[in-house]
């Protein structure tokens, strides 16, 4: 079923959030890059961009389909995973350590109503 790491919390549109530090770093999870495929592009927002939880920051594109990233958090984009552009493919190798954006989060609150890993795994178990 793959892994997902019990300090990560998660969104029902499959991106994973952990803290770090003040800032959030958000990327796909396991599941979502393995129902993707192998991915070929990365669109990533300019640093300073708002984003607003739940609303799409970019899109990720694979051999199969197109699909957007959504923000689990609301804040400002601190940083930006700029390898991915020229290598997208690190996401299918390791969805963890291939981390897409941070973000400064407006209210750090909104991390805590994330999915822990148990309600996430039901999520992707009931999907199946």
């Amino acid at each position: 079923m793959g892994i997902y790491p019990e300090d990560l919390r998660y969104t029902k549109d499959h991106e994973w959030a952990k803290r770090a530090g003040s800032a959030i770093v958000i990327g796909v999870t396991f599941h979502a890059q393995d129902a993707l495929g192998s991915l070929v592009f990365v669109e990533l927002p300019p640093v300073g961009t708002v984003v607003a939880a739940g609303k799409s920051f970019g899109v990720i594109e694979s051999t199969k389909a197109v699909s957007e990233l959504f923000a689990p958090v609301g804040g400002t984009v601190s940083k930006v995973n700029e390898a991915l552009t020229a290598d997208p493919s690190a996401v299918n190798s390791d969805p963890y350590a291939a981390w897409i954006i941070e973000i400064e989060p407006n209210d750090p609150k909104e991390f805590e109503s994330l999915l822990d890993r148990e309600s996430y795994l039901r999520l992707v178990e009931a999907a199946r």
